[in-house]
């Protein structure tokens, strides 16, 4: 693992968070809200925004994700191996310690059923390794943002099709539905699948030898660096906001891993002042 560590006055948002807040994440604050001027923002926003997303307030489109890009590449990497036990803890069900929650199926199942059987659960790559063919490599292969324990069935089906609404039911998958190109995940997760994908957006541009992430509005991407549909992305972003799994996830990578954070889940107003 890299001995690459964000700046002291980053990490200590954190600890303002937890020690002042008195909680796990931080909420959302209002959407195009300055830093630092409204005094009614609950005190973890005001403490993230203050310190770790400083060089990011004021600002929107382009330079927006130009901040956020810098901010967020200042990270520890893992590598694939310890992604593993990393998503145990990420993805821990937080009414079982024994067992993670499964991205597309919302199945509670045990840490230790992990593997390549059809009913173990697996790392799930919710931007699709073929799409820029980054593979497992330590950066966007093993980016715990995006890397997801799911079913290895339904992984499978998944495959590397991109996101849209349609198809058919998927089997042992209630909710989620595919067709020849494209995936839907079921409701509770459309969100998430959204934020996870726009978060590599703005992560990898083409900079630490890796291709240049971007979204489009296709769902005929193939290898290409894009996934799609950005406009379906965008609608799922909005109609399932982040809730507390995504929000605890987000800050045990920051936490105990990667010690960056995805700021769509912590600002999704940024989604659509990027991509407007």
């Amino acid at each position: 693992m890299s001995t690459h560590r964000p700046s002291r006055s980053r990490r200590l948002a954190l600890l303002a968070v937890v020690a002042v807040a008195g909680i796990a994440a931080p909420s959302v604050a209002a959407a195009n809200t300055p830093a630092t001027t409204d005094t009614n923002r609950p005190t973890a926003v005001q403490a993230l925004d203050d310190t770790y997303y400083q060089d990011a307030m004021g600002k929107s489109g382009p330079e927006l994700k130009a901040a956020l890009h810098t901010i967020i590449s200042d990270q520890t990497k893992v590598s694939y191996d310890e992604v593993w036990d990393a998503l145990k803890s990420t993805d821990e069900d937080p009414d079982n310690p024994s067992n993670v929650i499964l991205l597309y199926s919302g199945r509670s199942q045990s840490k230790d059923a992990s593997g390549g059987n059809p009913d173990d659960w697996n790392r799930e790559h919710v931007w699709a390794k073929s799409h820029g063919d980054f593979g497992t490599a330590t950066g966007p292969g093993t980016d715990l943002h995006h890397l997801r324990p799911t079913n290895v069935t339904v992984n499978s089906i998944r495959g590397n099709k991109d996101f849209d609404n349609g198809g058919q039911d998927v089997p042992d998958a209630s909710g989620n539905r595919t067709d020849d190109d494209s995936f839907e995940p079921r409701d509770q997760v459309k969100g998430d699948v959204a934020r996870m994908i726009l978060y590599m957006a703005v992560r990898y541009d083409g900079g630490d030898g890796f291709a240049d992430l971007e979204p489009n509005d296709n769902v005929d991407n193939g290898s290409a660096p894009h996934i799609g549909r950005l406009s379906v992305l965008k609608e799922w972003s909005a109609e399932d906001p982040p809730d507390a799994f995504e929000k605890n996830r987000n800050q045990v990578i920051y936490d105990s891993f990667q010690h960056n954070r995805n700021p769509f889940i912590d600002h999704p107003e940024w989604v659509d002042s990027i991509w407007k």
